[in-house]
């Protein structure tokens, strides 16, 4: 590991898992203590931001929040990167679930890349492992799936109709990723080509969080009886033979099913922000 100096930032791109804080790393929980700035995604338990992060750190939200609030524009957390590690500080970039699964670690890479500034990367655990393990659905079950894939369908475009094809017939678990709200367009496209009915269909609101969400459907009758059915942010998508184990193997209990567990933020003012930063230094 390259050691931290007092003369050149640092720029860390840390998983925080995905809800229950008590899933975060030893190495992300570590970086945070040290962090003199936290930008953080909406999906991260507030109990991480309050057990973790030192009181003298600058805590901003940045997360893209859809529906659900103020989002900040990729470029504004790239210039945000940039200012904070020019001026010397460590600074933690903090993102829900997993780094590099469906997270936009590529652009604030090349922004490091191009500005040369020093960073790592220390994984998290994704969406869905953690969804997975708290249903008790082995993604792999010997005898049902020997292999999983991890994709999104949050517009008709993102895959092609011939792939539709492959995923219907194909014995791979199929976890969804952002896809909830494009349900009924998912569920349309793999039993029209087809898929096996005996393929269930797991949609898990909140995985991993105290409000965790589980609803076992079979496609065919989803399709009939609950198109339009609307769920909470985040859900995740699990569909195979795999989810027939759930009833056996489901171990976790959830008390508050259906109440926002992850919170939207307030809008900040950046500008004001980095001007305030920038006169302390400067003192």
């Amino acid at each position: 590991m390259s050691a931290l100096t007092t003369k050149s930032g640092k720029l860390i791109l840390a998983g925080a898992g995905c809800g229950d804080p008590d899933l975060i790393t030893i190495k992300a929980v570590r970086y945070l203590g040290m962090a003199d700035v936290v930008l953080t995604d909406r999906l991260v338990s507030p109990e991480i931001l309050d057990r973790y992060v030192s009181d003298q750190a600058t805590v901003i939200h940045v997360g893209k929040q859809c529906r659900h609030g103020h989002s900040t524009p990729q470029q504004t957390i790239n210039e945000l990167i940039v200012h904070f590690t020019g001026l010397g500080k460590l600074v933690v970039r903090l993102k829900g679930g997993d780094v590099s699964i469906f997270s936009n670690i590529l652009d604030e890479l090349e922004t490091a890349h191009a500005h040369h500034i020093p960073f790592e990367i220390v994984p998290g655990i994704t969406a869905a492992m953690g969804a997975a393990s708290y249903c008790g659905i082995p993604l792999t079950a010997r005898g049902y799936a020997t292999a999983v894939r991890f994709l999104t369908c949050y517009k008709s475009e993102v895959l092609a109709p011939a792939y539709w094809k492959e995923l219907a017939e194909s014995s791979d678990t199929l976890v969804f990723y952002m896809s909830s709200e494009t349900l009924d367009m998912l569920v349309e496209n793999l039993t029209d080509q087809g898929i096996d009915p005996d393929k269930s269909m797991a949609v898990v609101e909140q995985a991993t969080t105290p409000h965790q969400s589980v609803e076992i459907f079979n496609m065919y009758d989803y399709r009939i009886s609950h198109g339009g059915r609307k769920f909470l942010s985040p859900s995740l998508v699990i569909i195979g033979k795999v989810v027939s184990l759930h009833d056996s193997f489901a171990w976790f209990t959830a008390d508050k099913a259906r109440i926002p567990y992850f919170r939207a933020t307030s809008p900040q003012d950046l500008g004001d922000l980095l001007a305030d930063k920038l006169a302390a230094d400067v003192c």
